[in-house]
C-alpha cells in the first residue's frame, strides 16, 4: 500500500524535463524544467533546479543568486491588522502629488540588497507613507495589493492544462491564437463532441493550442489528424502540454495542399530525390609530377597529392551520408503520408474543428467530405462575415443541418466583501462559432438542384411561365 501511495504521489511531483507553467499574479509563462537553465520571468531571473521533487502548485520564493525555495506560510500584510492602526473615513483630503512616500527608489534598492523580502518591503512602504493611515480600508487594501504585485518575488509552478495555457496565450500573445478566448475554446471542445476513442480532424493556426486541447480531452485514445498549410505543422502550443509518448502515437498530419488530390483519387506519395551519382575520381587529375623537377620537390608534391585525395574522400563520405539521411527522412515522410491518407480515404471521421487566420469557407467545404453522417463540426473565426459566407454555402449545397452561428460573451467579477462589481477592464469579444451536423445527401437530387441554381434567374422565370401556359392549354 505504501508503494502504491508513493507512485500516486510521484505523479503530482515535478520532474526534470517536465513542461510547467509559471504563475506570478495574473501573468503566466510556459517553461521546461532543465538544470542550470536561466529563466527570465517578469524582469527577474532564476533557476528551476530546486523545483524538482516538489508538488505541483507549490509557491517558491526567489532568493539572491536565482535560487528558489518553497515559500513558508506567513501572515500576509493586511489593512485589518496593522499594529492597531485605523483607517480613514474618506479619501477627499488625499492629494496624489508624489510626496507622500518618504522612501526613494535608491532606498528600496538598498533594502533589496540587505536581503529584505517582498512582504517586508511592502511593510516598509506602509510605515513610510504619510497618507496611508488617512485612506479608507478599501483604499488601503488596494494599495497593499498593488505594492505586493510589484515587489513580491514569489512564483508558483503549475501543471500545464488547456485552461491555464489558453489564459496564458490570451493574456500575453492573443494574436498568435487568433484572439481565441478560453471560454470559446471550451465551447469548441464541447460542441465538437471531442472524446476518447474518436477520430477528429483539426485545422488550426493557433500555435498548436487547439490541437493540444483536443489531444488532452481525448486522453491518448483515438486518432487526431492535423491538416497544416505550408511546409510543416506548427505545434509549439501542443508541446507545452508535455504529453507522454503514447499521446504522440495518436497524432497524424496531412498537408492541406493535397486534400483535393486525395478527394479526386490521384494522390501520389512524395518520393525523395534520387541519390546523386557515383562521385568521379578526381585524384588522378591532381598535380602531375614533372620529370624535370628535383627529387625533394617530387616527394613534396606526392605528399600534397595524398592529402588532397584523403580530403576529397572525406568530403565524398559526408556528401553520401547527407544524401542517405535525406532519403531516409523522405521515406519516413512518405510512409506517414500514405498511412494518414488511408485513414482519410475511409471518410468516417467523427468530428471537425477549424480555427485559423485563413478564410474558413474553402477549407470547411473540402474537409466536410471526410466526415461521416451525423457528425458535428465547429468553425471558429475572429470575425463574423466569413462564417456567414460558410453558412450560406452550406445552405445552398446541403449536407449539413442544425447550423448555428453564435458568439460568446464573458464578464469577470471582483468578489470581495462590500465591493463586488464587474472588473473594469474586460475582453471585448471572444470571436464567433459556426456549428452544425453532417447528413447524407442524395447525389442525384443534389446534382439536379445545383444545375437549376446555376441557370440565370431570367431563364428560370421564362421556363416556369412556359410550363404554366402549356398546362393551361392542355386543360
Amino acid at each position: 500500500m505504501a508503494d502504491n501511495g508513493d507512485d500516486i504521489d510521484a505523479e503530482y511531483r515535478i520532474r526534470d524535463g517536465d513542461y510547467v507553467v509559471l504563475k506570478r499574479g495574473d501573468v503566466y509563462k510556459a517553461a521546461q524544467i532543465q538544470k542550470k537553465r536561466k529563466i527570465v520571468f517578469e524582469k527577474q531571473w532564476f533557476f528551476l533546479d530546486n523545483a524538482v521533487g516538489q508538488l505541483y502548485g507549490t509557491t517558491f520564493e526567489i532568493e539572491a543568486g536565482g535560487a528558489m525555495k518553497p515559500h513558508a506560510a506567513k501572515q500576509d500584510v493586511s489593512a485589518a491588522d496593522r499594529d492597531g492602526k485605523k483607517a480613514g473615513t474618506d479619501n477627499r483630503n488625499i492629494v496624489d502629488d508624489g510626496k507622500s512616500q518618504k522612501l526613494t527608489r535608491d532606498d528600496i534598492e538598498t533594502l533589496k540588497e540587505q536581503g529584505l523580502k517582498g512582504q517586508e518591503i511592502v511593510q516598509q512602504l506602509i510605515d513610510n507613507s504619510t497618507t496611508f493611515k488617512d485612506k479608507t480600508e478599501f483604499a488601503q487594501e488596494k494599495y497593499i495589493k498593488k505594492k505586493k504585485k510589484k515587489y513580491d518575488n514569489n512564483v508558483t509552478v503549475l501543471r500545464p492544462s488547456t485552461r491555464i495555457l489558453a489564459m496564458m496565450y490570451h493574456g500575453r500573445e492573443p494574436g498568435k491564437i487568433c484572439h481565441l478566448r478560453y471560454d470559446t475554446l471550451a465551447q469548441m471542445l464541447a460542441l465538437g463532441n471531442i472524446h476518447a476513442g474518436s477520430k477528429v480532424l483539426v485545422f488550426e493556426t493557433c500555435a498548436g493550442l487547439v490541437l493540444g486541447a483536443v489531444m488532452e480531452r481525448m486522453g491518448g485514445y483515438g486518432s487526431v489528424i492535423q491538416f497544416y498549410p505550408g511546409g510543416g505543422p506548427t505545434r509549439a502550443g501542443m508541446e507545452n502540454f508535455g504529453f507522454p509518448p503514447h499521446f504522440h502515437q495518436t497524432l497524424h498530419e496531412f498537408p492541406l495542399c493535397k486534400v483535393n488530390a486525395l478527394l479526386a483519387g490521384r494522390l501520389e506519395a512524395e518520393e525523395g530525390p534520387e541519390a546523386a551519382g557515383e562521385p568521379q575520381e578526381e585524384a588522378s587529375s591532381g598535380a602531375e609530377v614533372k620529370e624535370e623537377a628535383p627529387e625533394e620537390t617530387q616527394e613534396m608534391e606526392v605528399t600534397a597529392e595524398g592529402d588532397e585525395s584523403k580530403e576529397k574522400e572525406r568530403q565524398e563520405k559526408r556528401r553520401e551520408r547527407k544524401v542517405y539521411e535525406r532519403k531516409v527522412k523522405m521515406e519516413e515522410k512518405r510512409k506517414k503520408l500514405t498511412a494518414t491518407a488511408a485513414l482519410l480515404e475511409e471518410r468516417h471521421a467523427d468530428g471537425l474543428v477549424i480555427a485559423s487566420r485563413f478564410h474558413p469557407c474553402p477549407v470547411l467545404l473540402g474537409l466536410l467530405k471526410f466526415l461521416a453522417p451525423s457528425r458535428p463540426f465547429v468553425v471558429y473565426c475572429q470575425y463574423r462575415e466569413p462564417l456567414i459566407e460558410c453558412y450560406t454555402k452550406l445552405r445552398e449545397q446541403g449536407g449539413a443541418i442544425s447550423m448555428r452561428l453564435t458568439d460568446s460573451w464573458l464578464r469577470q467579477y471582483q468578489v470581495l466583501p462590500n465591493r463586488t462589481h464587474p472588473v473594469l477592464l474586460m475582453s471585448g469579444g471572444g470571436g464567433y462559432l459556426l456549428t452544425g451536423t453532417t447528413v447524407a445527401m442524395d447525389t442525384a437530387k443534389a446534382t439536379t438542384k445545383q444545375a437549376k441554381e446555376e441557370e440565370p434567374a431570367s431563364k428560370r422565370i421564362r421556363l416556369e411561365d412556359m410550363d404554366g401556359a402549356s398546362s393551361n392549354n392542355s386543360a
